[in-house]
């Protein structure tokens, strides 16, 4: 769990996004652009964002507040892991990244992996589905839930991205420092042991 200002941020701009999408009354309206304001000087109050940075990222979300969608491939070469170096905060994670609309999760996750890492794989199981809340990252301004999908090795070679800087599989006792933005040490180790007992059920929260 992240600390309680993110999460009552979060819930503040849910309840503002969700409100201002339904609300006719002019008055009402007003209320909820209120709330969002006081979230987004919330996180900005607790983080090195800007305000207005924080403004525009709660303004652009709108609709019905819900979770957004993470895809994370686990991809496997003998006993090692597929990590890419992120080029944001120079730290390693599971290639991946947000859905698109129009595409579903495996979809997306052969995308993310191909497009951060070179490789060129097939989604073969969903390995976990956790909620972002429940696990030890770094806090962030949004809701999401995060797909992990075991993804079968085809072919390519390591290639760097825009949002890449280095490629590499590693062994379980090597794990670099992960972006912990985007990943977790414990959900690494829960993969490798997913890879190491194929029978098990998915996990989800």
């Amino acid at each position: 769990m992240g600390p309680k200002w993110i999460e009552w941020a979060k819930r503040l701009q849910a309840i503002a996004q969700t409100g201002l999408t339904y609300a006719k009354d002019p008055f009402d309206i007003e209320r909820y652009e209120s709330v969002r304001e006081v979230a987004a000087e919330i996180v900005a109050a607790h983080s090195n964002l800007e305000l207005n940075y924080v403004r525009e990222l709660f303004v652009s979300e709108v609709g019905h507040a819900t979770p957004k969608v993470d895809v994370r491939g686990a991809v496997f070469r003998g006993d090692t892991i597929l990590l890419v170096k992120e080029r944001q905060d120079g730290r390693w994670t599971l290639p991946g990244g947000w859905a698109d609309i129009n595409e579903s999760p495996s979809e997306a996750v052969v995308r993310e992996v191909y497009e951060e890492s070179g490789y060129r794989t097939r989604a073969v199981k969903l390995l976990a589905l956790y909620d972002r809340n429940k696990h030890a990252h770094a806090p962030y301004p949004y809701h999401a839930y995060k797909l992990f999908f075991q993804c079968e090795l085809l072919g390519g070679a390591p290639s760097p991205s825009l949002e890449t800087d280095d490629v590499a599989f590693f062994g379980k006792d090597e794990i670099p420092e992960l972006s912990l933005l985007r990943v977790t040490p414990a959900q690494v180790a829960r993969l490798f042991e997913h890879y190491r007992h194929p029978d098990w059920p998915t996990d989800f929260d």
